[in-house]
């Protein structure tokens, strides 16, 4: 069974996500982890469950995104897995960095890409990645359909959807994808966004001011 750890980092409030299940195998999604205080609340936690952190993904590559993947990716040793599309959008945060307040931000380069149509597994997980460009140009959810679970980054929030005003940002395409592959799966799938609290996909359906569908 899957496990979900959410953790809410850095000034932008974004979540952080960590995924495991009986196996004690363990992904790190999204690591926002910036300041000491955050990396301990993340590695206290993963220590105290007795984890063993397989891989780190990110959804999109936007400097909350990011900020504590090296962190992860050399404290834990382990791969480090994006969309190629989105390769740009990471190299280009340490040139921005400094100017939003993150002087220390180090990068970390990616060892594998993730393509819609396979799925990343660890422990007994297997999760599937969609292709969900909009926000950025190469965001990716992750959707395990057996516990109906949908880690959707800044694609999708609670009665929200991403901004599409930066780089590589789309509104009609953003709008496509939710509802050509995020509102065909079954209403009841659990959403875990990049910020704000869990949502289901048949509460976006019907109350999502920007993206709901039309009845009738």
């Amino acid at each position: 069974m899957i496990h979900i750890q959410s953790f809410k980092f850095n000034p932008f409030e974004e979540n952080t996500y960590v995924v495991y299940d009986e196996t004690r195998e363990a992904c790190v999604i999204d690591p926002g982890c910036y300041e000491k205080a955050e990396r301990n609340l993340l590695t206290d936690f993963i220590s105290a469950k007795n984890l063993s952190v397989k891989i780190l993904l990110n959804t999109h590559c936007h400097i909350d995104h990011v900020l504590g993947n090296d962190f992860v990716k050399h404290q834990y040793k382990v791969p480090f897995f994006i969309h190629p599309t989105e390769l740009p959008v990471l190299k280009a945060v340490k040139t921005y960095a400094p100017n939003y307040g993150f002087p220390l931000y180090q990068e970390a380069l990616p060892e594998g890409d993730l393509t819609e149509g396979t799925s990343i597994k660890f422990g007994k997980c297997s999760l599937e990645i969609l292709f969900l460009p909009g926000h950025s140009p190469g965001h990716v959810g992750f959707y395990e359909p057996n516990q109906k679970i949908l880690i959707s980054g800044d694609v999708l929030f609670y009665h929200s959807i991403g901004r599409t005003d930066l780089p590589g940002g789309n509104l009609d395409t953003l709008i496509k994808n939710i509802h050509q592959k995020l509102f065909v799966l079954p209403d009841d799938v659990v959403v875990y966004s990049g910020h704000g609290p869990v949502t289901s996909i048949g509460e976006e359906k019907v109350h999502n001011p920007f993206c709901a569908l039309t009845v009738g």
